[in-house]
């Protein structure tokens, strides 16, 4: 074999010291370890490639650099779709969800009706339900920053729900509803205003 060009001296004294470094760095960063070989020869091609034209001054930084642009590249290649996958949606005769008006009509009755359900609730009931199912407080949360028990805290959250369900679904959708109605009316009492 004959004598290295000044271009493979270089690369076999600055770049390759580096490989076991190189490969445990792109086995941390990749999700399959069966492409590490593969990913480093790519990132040696693209250095040496790079290094034709101009060699790099600081060759350990350009290599990792390399290594991390190769990287980011193959993660954008994964998440692009093939137009060739998008042109063959129309042949799978997908149905598509629509809304149609008479569902967004409903949909906003049904918030009206909420939103005055609510605004009907007692200003401790109503802060408890906003904060336990708009805010997503826990109950502790919840007790907490209103400065009550658990427990009275459980009993507004209970009223006031029953009391929008009631608001928004009627009387109809709920089970057991005229059954229970005595023993309700005391405890719905103290969560509505009126």
């Amino acid at each position: 074999m004959g004598e290295l060009s000044p271009l493979d001296r270089w690369f076999t004294a600055e770049i390759l010291p580096h490989e076991a470094a190189l490969q445990r760095f792109l086995s941390r960063a990749c999700r399959n370890r069966a492409e590490v070989p593969d990913l480093c020869q790519e990132v040696y091609v693209r250095v040496y490639e790079s290094a034709q034209r101009a060699l790099p001054s600081a060759p350990k930084s350009f290599l990792f650099a390399t290594a991390r642009n190769l990287l980011i590249d193959r993660r954008r290649r994964e998440r692009i779709v093939s137009i060739d996958y998008t042109q063959d949606l129309d042949a799978l005769n997908v149905l598509v969800d629509e809304i149609s008006p008479e569902q967004r009509l409903s949909a906003r009755q049904e918030l009206r009706r909420l939103a005055h359900a609510l605004d009907q609730l007692s200003d401790n009931c109503r802060a408890v339900i906003w904060l336990r199912r708009v805010e997503g407080l826990s109950q502790r949360e919840a007790s907490e920053k209103l400065g009550m028990n658990e427990g009275a805290l459980e009993g507004y959250v209970s009223r006031g729900v029953r009391a929008l369900a009631k608001a928004v679904f009627g009387t109809g959708e709920l089970v057991n509803q005229r059954a229970s109605e005595g023993r309700e009316k005391e405890s719905d009492d103290e969560c509505n205003h009126g």
